[in-house]
């Protein structure tokens, strides 16, 4: 084990931590003052904007140029609104609006929030071309499955950040978007020609690297014709190959998080794929969100070791650390703005809802919530109609684990609002839904990706687009059960 405090330093330059809690640990300040390129917050990180701002304050007093990273992506991933839902929608709904010009306002609303606490890189915006209905992973967080459109709305998000002082990191390279597997638990697969990576997953990237992306992240994904049967997180040709040279992109390659089993089963576990990763051409390891000090000393001892030992070239080590520095040198300290007014998001919501059939009559309406999972990406967010209504009812329950008759007798004689994301694939819940409609005014609301699927015998389908707060207040208002 190399003890060289030389290289300790230089390999702490290519990292992003994280830690737990609400205050900064004295462990995490000091990693910091030794080089630390910076810290990930989480949900569990927020509490409210002043208590994250004295956070990113006492890192910034360690060094002035810390990064600090966020996934504020609005819509369904969101961390400053973990506990409520974000008031912004998320990309699908942007897509659906299809104004890039709202799109590049609602990111510079995001961008001046996350300003207003301290962040200063937002591993924002999702570019992925979400051409999987049943994509488990990205879904909402997808301008589309339009190359063209999301390419628009991508780099309108990216300018809208930047003009807010936030770096922006667009993500997944080279394209998440076709893949029905979660990378959090797995290693995807994209089987696909290289030609039709590049008319169909690629154009949003290069859409952002013109519009001067600071950043763009790498997705834990195997493409056989590009990566073998490595992923793009470790994949030179991917990387160094397509990224840097063909698509001539001189920003800094963040990995996705290396915690992540797409990386760590390819890999042999965490320490080994950060030096994986750099040696394909990454410039700043995402560890993830469990992290402590003794994690972060085995990373950068492992990367130590590489140099010392010959497998990794120092001078490629020495190229992403400098890209790191760049970076934070022209980031800096945020800006401070102020939080944005959050009229903008809701308007924005409205837009973007569609409704199929004749909404009526619901005033007495008996809303059911059908329970989903979320994504690790999602977090626990509360989402739905719940906070909306005023004096009007509402259930919640798992479809699989409720009988139409149980649901019709709480019901009686009321209209049912049946709310629910991603129901086509939820267990349980096409049956549930057509079966109650056979006997019952039935109104369905989709707070998921939206699919072909329509069950039969609804008098109304409503599509939201996403599960923000947003989304769900425009849902209620549509539905005329807004309080």
């Amino acid at each position: 084990m190399s003890n060289d405090p030389g290289l300790r330093r230089l390999a702490l330059r290519t990292l992003l931590a994280a830690f737990a809690g609400t205050t900064v640990p004295q462990w995490a300040i000091d990693l910091v003052d030794d080089g630390l390129a910076g810290h990930t917050l989480f949900g569990g990180n927020v509490v409210d904007p002043d208590q994250v701002r004295a956070a990113t304050t006492a890192l910034r007093a360690a060094r002035p140029d810390v990064l600090i990273a966020i996934d504020e992506e609005g819509g369904d991933v969101t961390r400053l609104a973990h506990a409520t839902g974000s008031p912004y929608p998320g990309n699908a709904a942007l897509g659906a609006v299809d104004d890039p010009a709202l799109t590049r306002q609602v990111y510079h609303a995001i961008g001046g929030d996350l300003a207003a606490c301290g962040a200063n890189l937002n591993l924002a915006p999702t570019v992925d071309v979400n051409t999987a209905d049943d994509n488990p992973i990205i879904g909402t967080r997808s301008f589309g499955a339009d190359p063209a459109r999301v390419a628009a709305h991508a780099a309108a998000a990216v300018v809208g950040l930047a003009d807010a002082g936030i770096a922006a990191c667009a993500k997944h390279f080279p394209g998440h978007g076709a893949t029905v597997t979660d990378s959090h638990l797995e290693l995807p697969t994209v089987d696909v020609p290289l030609s039709v990576l590049r008319e169909r997953d690629l154009p949003p990237f290069a859409a952002v690297i013109s519009a001067g992306v600071a950043a763009i992240m790498t997705a834990h994904i195997r493409v056989p014709a590009l990566t073998g049967d490595t992923p793009a997180t470790l994949s030179h040709a991917a990387l160094t190959g397509l990224l840097r040279q063909e698509y001539a992109y001189q920003g800094v390659i963040v990995t996705d998080a290396l915690e992540m089993r797409g990386a760590t089963l390819a890999a042999g576990g965490i320490a080994p794929a950060a030096v994986a990763a750099l040696a394909a051409g990454a410039d700043l390891l995402c560890i993830g969100a469990r992290v402590d000090q003794a994690l972060v000393e085995l990373i950068a001892s492992a990367i130590a070791d590489a140099i010392v030992d010959g497998t990794l070239p120092r001078d490629r080590v020495e190229q992403a650390a400098d890209r790191v520095g760049v970076l934070a040198t022209a980031v800096g300290p945020a800006a401070g703005g102020t939080r944005s007014a959050i009229d903008l998001g809701y308007a924005a919501a409205r837009r973007a809802i569609r409704v199929e059939g004749v909404l009526d009559g619901l005033d007495t309406a008996l809303v059911v919530q059908l329970t989903a999972g979320s994504t690790i990406a999602e977090g626990r967010v509360p989402w739905g109609l719940g906070p909306h209504l005023g004096g009007v009812e509402q259930l919640r329950v798992a479809p699989a684990e409720i009988s139409v008759a149980e649901v019709a007798a709480a019901a009686g004689g009321r209209p049912l609002v049946l709310v629910g994301r991603h129901l086509h694939r939820v267990p349980g819940a096409p049956e549930l839904i057509e079966q109650l409609a056979a006997r019952h005014p039935v109104s369905v609301v989709e707070m998921g990706w939206p699919s072909a699927w329509r069950p039969a015998g609804v008098r109304a389908f409503v599509t939201t687009y996403g599960a923000s707060h947003a989304n769900g207040r425009a849902a209620a208002e549509a539905l005329g059960l807004a309080a």
